[in-house]
């Protein structure tokens, strides 16, 4: 059995080609179905995201597997296969198991140590469970990548620095003031970087937002997607009194606060703290404002040398998981190659056991007189010694089964024990109950199907 992945991320293709591949939350769960009852495909699981859509198949044959994954997808969005092969990368084995633990862990996102996609790959794991499209293999391995990711963000500081100025900004106030919980923000201008650092702070716990800028309309439809209130600029001093965080992008061709206009602002605030965010170029707020007491000021230098210092912080943690990974994989290879000894053990024990209960029915008929008590003893005796002769062959057989020649060894193994017609007909007893189990058709699901 192979594992395969084939994906298109934010790194391969661009955004209008990774929305033609979004599947709706109800949509996931036909595409499972659908791609369940594919040929070559035993296992299979879809992780959709804003910035990627993968899917994790577990197949009998790899280069069927790979071209029934790449029409799934083409028939599902209704795409020609030309039309994204460029965008589509496609790992196998060891390579798609390194991706799924840098993708679990956060090491693949765009923000690098960002947790949000843990609990996505979590759950895309849980919905191809409850529609019974994983089985012994992702089973283990989507377990073992979400206990891994876990454990990378609690033993490492891969997720602790912030790596944005807009975060940055958030994480400085935090030292300041511990908690955001009930802190007002004040927005001077509209820019957009004040809008994405103001949603950081009021997704934090800011509950108070006002907006003061030249334009009043501006101002009005900026607050009204943080609920807040709205003013001009000839009410900033009014609106200095009260606010705990002040964030300024206004365009401005010079300063618009400076150190004269804040002094009696502070006292007025009984010198309350008050963190302020300049992040315009050119600068809005004055450096002599370092020189009031109780007055935070950061510029965008400030901001972006924390977020430089972070990211190369994170790189050294990154570097820290990829070993950590490497780890990860030799012990699920190590699990993985042993998966094909079950087989050969059941089927020895069943040929072994025959045999035994073969002998057992020769004694029987040539010693009538056995009482029942000796025939148990007899019959405990004769599985003790079954047993002591399959424990060191089955032993080693687990012990070889994990060094690189492992197929070799399990063949020579059947071959040496004449396994051969038992494998054979266990395997086809298990793909009959597996037909069975099949469901609707492939073009009844592919009606069906909801497009987003």
């Amino acid at each position: 059995m192979d594992i395969l992945l084939l994906g298109l991320n934010y790194k391969t293709a661009p955004v209008e080609i990774r929305e033609k591949f979004t599947f709706s939350d109800d949509g996931t769960a036909r595409a499972l179905h659908l791609l369940s009852q594919t040929k070559s495909i035993a296992e299979c699981i879809i992780l959709g995201t804003c910035n990627r859509t993968e899917i994790y198949v577990v197949c009998d044959q790899a280069n069927i597997g790979r071209d029934y994954t790449r029409r799934f997808l083409a028939e599902w969005f209704g795409v020609e296969k030309e039309q994204f092969k460029d965008h589509l990368y496609i790992k196998e084995n060891d390579q798609a198991i390194d991706h799924l633990f840098r993708v679990s862990s956060g090491l693949d996102s765009m923000v690098v140590g960002e947790t949000q996609i843990l609990g996505q790959v979590r759950d895309a794991f849980l919905l191809a469970q409850e529609h019974a499209t994983t089985g012994t293999v992702f089973n283990t391995l989507f377990k073992q990548a979400i206990t891994f990711a876990k454990r990378a963000h609690t033993e490492t500081a891969i997720g602790q620095n912030a790596v944005s100025v807009s975060y940055a900004a958030v994480e400085l106030g935090k030292k300041i003031f511990g908690s955001f919980a009930g802190k007002s923000v004040l927005i001077v201008g509209a820019g957009k970087m004040s809008e994405l650092t103001a949603k950081h702070l009021h997704a934090n716990g800011s509950e108070k937002v006002l907006v003061a800028n030249r334009t009043l309309e501006r101002a009005q439809v900026l607050a009204e997607k943080f609920k807040g209130d709205s003013c001009t600029m000839e009410q900033l001093p009014e609106a200095l009194l009260t606010a705990d965080i002040v964030i300024s992008s206004t365009g401005a061709n010079g300063y618009v606060l400076g150190k004269n206009e804040l002094a009696p602002i502070m006292k007025k605030r009984k010198h309350r703290p008050l963190f302020m965010v300049d992040i315009a170029v050119p600068r809005d707020l004055n450096p002599d404002l370092h020189d009031l007491d109780n007055v935070y000021l950061y510029d965008i230098d400030d901001l972006e040398g924390i977020v430089a210092s972070n990211v190369a912080e994170r790189s050294r943690e990154a570097d820290r998981l990829d070993a950590m990974i490497q780890d990860e994989i030799v012990a699920f290879t190590n699990w993985y190659q042993t998966l094909g000894v079950a087989p050969l053990i059941a089927a020895l024990r069943e040929k072994t056991l025959g045999i035994q209960t073969e002998a057992m029915r020769k004694i029987e008929n040539k010693l009538p007189n056995l009482t029942e008590r000796e025939i148990h003893i007899i019959r405990k005796t004769t599985k003790g010694i079954v047993n002591q002769l399959m424990h060191d062959p089955v032993v080693r057989l687990k012990e070889m089964a994990a060094s690189k020649n492992g197929e070799e060894v399990l063949e020579m193994f059947s071959k040496m024990f004449a396994l051969e017609e038992i494998l054979e007909r266990t395997e086809q007893e298990a793909k009959w109950a597996d037909e069975k189990t099949k469901q609707a058709p492939r073009e009844q699901v592919l009606a069906s199907r909801v497009r987003d």
